[in-house]
């Protein structure tokens, strides 16, 4: 990767780990499937007036919309509203690394390098000392919501690589459109009206929540990610993302309180080692390797 996508793909490893201080707010205030439907209205609008639909198959673009929009987000929203820690959210969510990884081999034959694989290994340790930690005190029906919301975004992910060189911000806007209308049917079923009719008098945290997960999270995060995927294998871009549940458990500890214990961080440590390996692994193998030749 150049420089200047590496750059990139850290700051969207940021970004999306300080969302999840917004998501958790935004829960508090509305429905997580209402918070989620308003995420995608705002990140569509009032871009898609602006920006031309991407040169990309319809069907596809509405299906990564559903799977990035209802799969993912609908259900990590709903684990965090059900008291799953944002720390710990952002940590096994990133299970999504490893389901592209996997997908991506399995369906498009991308093979990882053995420097990404080893990566990819370290990163799993560090995500297990972190989780052995944390999933002591966490139910496991939310568990399973967010093991199944990081599928969802591995697949979305998959799908993005098969649209080939598409302007990925118009991919990103116009696949928003396709999750609010399902998102809000599943609300009034699951919720009522309540959540629909209390967006009459929106309070301010949930407008600045909206905001933040619409265009920082979505509109930045996920057009920066889809760009990426499209030039380089999903065994590169992927395991950033790892950066993640480092930034989520600090903003977690730093803005709710949420214990951050000397195990956790050194899972952290070893997140942050598997993904330099990933990035940095195979250059270094071929230079040890020209080194002793």
């Amino acid at each position: 990767m150049s420089p200047r996508d590496i750059l990139a793909a850290l700051s969207v490893a940021v970004v999306w780990g300080l969302t999840f201080v917004a998501i958790k707010v935004g829960v508090g205030e509305t429905s997580p499937l209402m918070l989620s439907a308003l995420r995608f209205i705002f990140a569509a609008f009032p871009l898609v007036f602006f920006v031309s639909p991407p040169k990309a198959p319809a069907l596809t673009v509405a299906l990564y919309g559903l799977l990035i929009g209802v799969g993912q987000f609908g259900l990590l929203f709903i684990a965090i509203h059900q008291g799953f820690p944002v720390g710990l959210a952002s940590l096994v969510v990133q299970a999504q690394a490893f389901f592209t990884v996997a997908l991506a081999w399995i369906f498009l034959r991308e093979r990882p390098m053995r420097a990404q694989l080893i990566g990819a290994a370290v990163a799993i340790a560090g995500m297990m000392v972190i989780g052995s930690a944390r999933l002591a005190g966490a139910s496991f029906g939310p568990f399973l919501l967010v093991i199944l919301a990081s599928f969802f975004w591995g697949s979305g992910n998959v799908l993005a690589k098969t649209v080939g060189k598409v302007d990925m911000l118009a991919f990103t806007v116009w696949s928003s459109l396709a999750a609010p209308l399902p998102l809000i049917l599943l609300s009034l079923a699951v919720d009522g009206p309540g959540p629909l009719i209390g967006l009459a008098h929106p309070s301010l945290k949930l407008v600045l929540s909206v905001l933040v997960v619409a265009y920082a999270g979505t509109v930045f995060g996920f057009g920066v990610w889809a760009r990426l995927l499209m030039h380089y294998s999903a065994a590169t871009v992927a395991p950033f993302a790892l950066l993640v549940p480092v930034v989520g458990m600090v903003a977690g500890s730093v803005v709710f309180g949420e214990p951050l214990r000397p195990v956790e961080l050194f899972g952290a440590v070893l997140v942050m080692a598997g993904l330099a390996l990933n990035v940095f692994g195979d250059w270094l193998l071929r230079r040890r390797t020209a080194v002793l030749r």
